[in-house]
Formats: structure tokens, sequence, C-alpha cells
């Protein structure tokens, strides 16, 4: 009974129903806009509420997190430049479709498969939030290390061309997120003696340039063109489109719920998963993935949202961040005098029942704001280019000062920018390059603790991942995602599949 009555709380208190309605509103544009992301308006916001009761300034937060999160894929779908990482995979259709005039319809699908994403994300941490925070505890530095190396060989499905290209883009990625001073031996890696670089390159700016400013550069070649009008006398989509993804959003919400629940992922990485596990398992979707498949959309969108449940199972029940949004509100839990961890749930299990019950009103308003201002929002692909240009740059710069009130960051964004357009130009994929630079640092920084654990003996550091069924398991899934991406598979697969031809029967 107390449990159902903290569940219930936010429905009952105008006020706390009122925090979290503001909270997704502000998320969902704050989300859009490149470079002001969901941590540093939850971070700002405890200088703001650490007075507040405990009740309002989490709900005024979670409201941030779960709106902040679907709110990435308004810029990715409409100007090709993600609001946040987690929407990178997003834009690899959503702007195809814009382009076509569909705006509508993939911002409407996106906001309904987000809603979905979200509550089997929340169901499972109200479920069964026990069960797979034990599961996450199994993990050690080197499934870290696998899941990183797993993360990196999708640049297969990433890359839509050669998939030596996509395999420079991501190591090039990897580069760039080594860049600065070494956090375990605090020494210069790839700094070259210059002091600008010892403070690293920002990924935000990397990722912004690499799309927005590419994208404003490439447009410049058609500044004449006529906009592309779009189609958005349907927004909700229907029944049956739905009732066609469900498996494909189960599965990859499944991603996003397990992927989330690790600590220091979150939900870019379940995102870029997401879509190679849709492009793996769709076998003849009605577009190709890249030109504006649904499948594109789906998959990741249901996947960073369901990691937003995800995110809040280690934290609730082990007291440890899922992300970086998680670590904050694990601060302002202790500020409010709570300790996050299995005390939590003993002593003040409606703590844990109020978040769950924070969420579920989140997800509703994230589809109630999502599905509104759409036709205000489209509005922006149909300005005339000249008009559009500018605002994209003007998005850009805006972005990338914003994260580290850094004029450095505005260099390093146009510097990107420059670098995309011309990779772009010959073919080769930006998503690579960013998921390299994500990456980059969980796999460096597992990678050393996994060795230094075993006495820097790769004897044993091999015989634990074949002793250790989850690291085994891992370790066989980045064996056959690198064969997948071999022509050899491709050959066998034809012969395979192949039917028989007459002279073969004779």
């Amino acid at each position: 009974m107390d449990a159902l009555l903290a569940f219930l709380t936010v429905f009952t208190q105008p006020q706390l129903l009122l925090l979290v309605g503001l909270g997704t509103f502000a998320g969902v544009y704050v989300g859009a806009i490149p470079g002001l992301s969901v941590t540093m308006a939850v971070s700002i916001l405890i200088s703001f509420t650490f007075s507040w009761d405990v009740y309002p300034a989490i709900s005024l937060m979670i409201g941030i997190y779960m709106g902040g999160v679907y709110g990435g894929s308004r810029t990715a779908i409409l100007l090709n430049i993600p609001g946040a990482p987690s929407a990178i995979a997003t834009a690899m259709d959503g702007y195809p479709m814009a382009k076509r005039g569909e705006a509508g319809q993939a911002i409407g699908t996106t906001t309904v498969m987000s809603f979905f994403g979200g509550f089997i994300g929340i169901g499972v941490l109200a479920l069964a939030a026990p069960l797979v925070s034990d599961f996450a505890l199994r993990f050690q530095p080197r499934d870290y290390m696998l899941l990183a190396v797993l993360g990196i060989l999708l640049v297969g499905s990433l890359s839509t061309g050669s998939l030596v290209k996509g395999v420079f883009a991501g190591a090039f990625g990897i580069a760039i997120g080594a860049v600065g001073m070494d956090p375990l031996t605090f020494t210069a890696r790839f700094t070259f003696d210059i002091p600008l670089l010892r403070g690293g390159i920002s990924f935000i700016a990397v990722m912004i340039g690499m799309f927005g400013v590419s994208e404003a550069l490439l447009q410049l070649h058609h500044v004449n063109a006529p906009s592309v009008r779009q189609a958005i006398k349907k927004i909700v989509p229907s029944w049956g489109t739905v009732r066609k993804h469900l498996p494909l959003s189960l599965q990859t919400s499944s991603i996003g719920v397990i992927v989330g629940a690790l600590p220091g992922t979150g939900g870019d990485i379940a995102a870029l998963m997401a879509y190679d596990h849709a492009k793996r398992v769709t076998k003849n979707p009605e577009r190709p993935f890249g030109e504006g498949a649904m499948e594109g959309l789906v998959a990741p969108e249901t996947a960073n949202n369901a990691a937003v449940g995800g995110a809040f199972i280690p934290m609730m029940t082990l007291g440890i961040p899922g992300d970086a949004v998680t670590a904050i509100m694990i601060g302002a839990l202790f500020i409010h005098g709570l300790n996050p961890g299995p005390m939590l749930m003993i002593d003040q299990p409606q703590m844990f029942w109020f978040i769950v019950g924070a969420l579920v009103t989140a997800n509703f308003f994230m589809l109630l704001f999502g599905l509104t201002g759409i036709r205000l929002f489209t509005k922006i692909v149909e300005m005339p280019r000249s008009v559009l240009i500018p605002l994209i740059m003007l998005l850009s710069i805006v972005g990338a000062y914003a994260v580290n009130n850094s004029i450095t960051d505005v260099y390093w964004m146009l510097g990107f920018g420059v670098l995309g357009y011309f990779m772009r130009l010959y073919g080769y994929p930006l998503g690579p390059v960013i998921l390299g630079v994500i990456l980059s640092r969980l796999l460096d920084d597992n990678w050393r603790r996994a060795i230094i654990s075993e006495r820097e003996d790769l004897g044993r550091f091999f015989d634990g991942i074949f002793t250790s069924p989850l690291s085994l398991v891992l370790f066989l899934a980045v064996i056959l995602v690198f064969v997948s991406q071999t022509p050899i598979w491709a050959w066998g697969k034809r012969k395979l599949f192949r039917k028989p031809s007459n002279s073969d029967a004779s």
C-alpha cells in the first residue's frame, strides 16, 4: 500500500505534476538545441533546487531528463544536427525522410516509439531492478572493453559504402578521443607539445561540426534549389505502422535497458547498437537504411529512451550511476540527506516508487509535447536555403560555445565541419568518427584496467575471457560481427541460400 501511495504521489499533487510537465517541456527543447545537453541542464538545476524538498527537486530533474533524451531527435531529423549523441543514429534515416517532405511522419513516429521504449525501460526498472543490477555487476573491465570493441565494429552498419572507409573513420575517431592528458598516468598523448591540446577535444564540438557545419557547406551547392514542402497532414502513426514495428521495438528496447544499466555507457551506445541490430534483422525494409528506412528511426529511438529506465537501475539498487545524468541525481539525493543504494531500497522504498511514478508521468508528458508544435518545427526545413544555412551555422556556433563557454570549442567545431565536408564529398561516413570518439575512453580505460588486474599477463587475460561465460559470449559476438562484415561471409551466404539451378539438379 505504501508503495502504491508513493507511486501515485506525482499524480495526486498538482505542484509535482506541474514540475514534471515543466521539466519535460524544457527538456524537449533543451535537447533539441545542439550543445545544450541534458547533463548540463540537470547539473545547473542542483544549484537552484538544493533548498527545495526532495520530491519537487527530483520531479523537475526527471522531467528534463526524459524530455531531453527525446528532444535530440528533432534537429537530427530536420537539420541533420543531432541535438544529443543518442540522436546520431536517428539522423541517418530521419534527415533523408525530411528531405523527401516526410518530416512530420518522421517526428510523429519517433515520438510514439520513444514513448513505447520509455515504458519498457520504466517497466523493467519497476519489476526487475535487482535482477538487472546483479547482471550489470558481473561486468568486469575486460567485458566493458569487449563491449567497446563490439561498438566500434558497428562501423560496418554505419558505413553505407566502403567498409574500409568506415574502419578508417572509426579509427580516426578513436585517435581524436585519445587526445589530451592520460587520466591514469597523467601524461600527454597526441598533444605535440601544444598546450591547447592538453585538455582534449570536446566530442560535442566534433559532433556539431561534423554534422551541422558540413551540412551547411553542402547546402551551399544547392542554395538556389526550391525548398521541400513537408507533408504534415498525418503526424500520429497508424496502429498498423506501430504493430508492424512492435517486434523490432521490443528487441531494441531490451538492448536499451541492458546497455543503459551498464555504468558509463548510456543511450548513445544503446541507440547505435540498436540501429545495427535493426539493419541485421530487417530483411526487406521499404527503403534502404540510410535513405529513409522507418526501422532506422524505430530502433534508436526506442533504445535510447528505454536506456533512461535502465540507467536508474544501478543508481537505485547499488548507488552506481548508469550515466552522467544519474550521477548528478545521486549527488542531488545526497544533498537531500538520502543515500542511494541497497539501503535506500530497504529504508525508504517510497523514494524508489516515487521515482518510478515520476518517470511514468514524464513519459506521458513527453508524448504530449512531442506530438505538439510539429507544424511549427517543420517550417524550419521549408525555409529558403539562404536563410536555413545561416540558421544552421548560428545553432552550431551557439551549441559548440555553450558546452564549456569556450571560443576554442567553436574553432574546433568549424575545423571539424570543414573536415566533415570533405569527408562527405569523398564518401567517408561521419557516424563512425563520432562513435570512435565516444567509445575511445571506454575502450582505453577498461583495456588498461583489465590488463593491470591480470598483472600485465596476456595469457591470464585471455584465460579470463574463456573461463567467464559473460566474457566468452561477448568475445564470440565480437568475432561474429567482425566476420559478418567481410566478403567471405557474404560469399558463404550466397552459396548457402542460392537456389539450385537445372545444371545442379542434373
